[in-house]
């Protein structure tokens, strides 16, 4: 049996972390989900990922700032611009503030599965931006596969309104403006990643949401709200490692191995697995409507990905 070169190793050891990264952010609904029932709020719950997670986003970036000072790595001797701090800072807001919080918000309304799918819609937006904003070419077939995905949602969307009522017309609505703007973060975030490196600016990033979260909480609920009791705290704490840091991580290495886009492809199996999670741990229903709708929203998304995805990376970790 021939033995496996260094670079085939590399491939499949990136293809098996890009795998294991997306099945552990399918777990982010669930654990949102069993804090509700725990009697947590939205704003508690982000406070609580934050003050878990955000701690190894800043260790990350400080190994990133002493590589890059120590000239390793591609942005070796680089100096950090200022400009490009202060993007990443609003940007950070952007993302990871202002999504995530619309995201817990809606997930205190529709079910984890919804939910999931209408995330999952994200790179369309971001498009559909792309041409608006910068006048970027829009293929027909890739509005096609756009609309494929977001009639899939409609079909499921009438499902559940006729069952829950308004709720899932202002949850929807949350997941949409959450995905709009983690596309706008992703439209706006690659070129000062292109010049902090990935592990800089998510750390600069992550930091300054968390310092808006920090200040959300203290203007909406007072500090005791934070007391909760060992199991509310072991959900959290699967929130920010299982479902935060550690595909954030694994993600972030798969990209350095095979590349962005073999990596996204990865993403497609996500709303897969948090419908059987949702199903065996939330006893969320699943009927053929929603079979029916998913299906349609995952040929979208494949379809998609299969007319935009470029047939050789060039991208790098930093």
């Amino acid at each position: 049996m021939t033995a496996l070169s260094s670079s085939e190793r590399d491939q499949i050891v990136g293809l098996a972390l890009a795998a294991i990264g997306a099945a552990l952010f399918a777990t982010k609904g669930i654990f949102v989900k069993l804090a509700y029932a725990q009697g947590l709020d939205a704003v508690t719950t982000l406070t609580w990922r934050m003050l878990l997670a955000t701690p190894f986003f800043i260790a990350m970036g400080s190994f990133a700032y002493r590589d890059r000072r120590a000239g390793r790595g591609r942005h070796a001797k680089r100096p950090v611009p200022l400009r490009s701090v202060c993007g990443a800072v609003a940007i950070g807001v952007l993302g990871y503030y202002g999504a995530s919080f619309l995201d817990f918000l809606s997930l205190d309304l529709i079910t984890a599965q919804l939910n999931r799918l209408v995330l999952l819609t994200y790179p369309f937006m971001v498009l559909i931006l792309g041409a608006v904003l910068f006048r970027r070419t829009l293929k027909p077939a890739v509005v096609a596969a756009a609309l494929l995905a977001y009639l899939g949602i409609g079909v499921i969307f009438g499902h559940d309104i006729v069952i829950e009522g308004e709720t899932v017309v202002a949850g929807t609505l949350f997941a949409l403006s959450s995905a709009l703007a983690y596309a706008l973060y992703q439209l706006f975030a690659k070129p000062l990643i292109d010049t902090l490196g990935p592990r800089l600016f998510t750390a600069i990033a992550m930091a300054s949401a968390a310092g808006v979260v920090f200040v959300h909480f203290l203007f909406s609920h007072k500090f005791a709200s934070l007391a909760i009791d060992l199991e509310a705290f072991q959900i959290l704490l699967g929130l920010a490692l299982a479902a935060t840091v550690a595909p954030v991580s694994l993600i972030s290495a798969a990209i350095g191995m095979v590349g962005a886009e073999r990596t996204a492809v990865f993403g497609n199996i996500s709303p897969i697995l948090t419908i059987i999670l949702a199903i065996f741990i939330l006893g969320e229903p699943f009927t053929l409507i929603h079979g029916l709708g998913t299906a349609l929203v995952i040929c979208g998304i494949l379809l998609f990905t299969r007319l935009t995805i470029q047939p050789k990376s060039t991208a790098e970790a930093g």
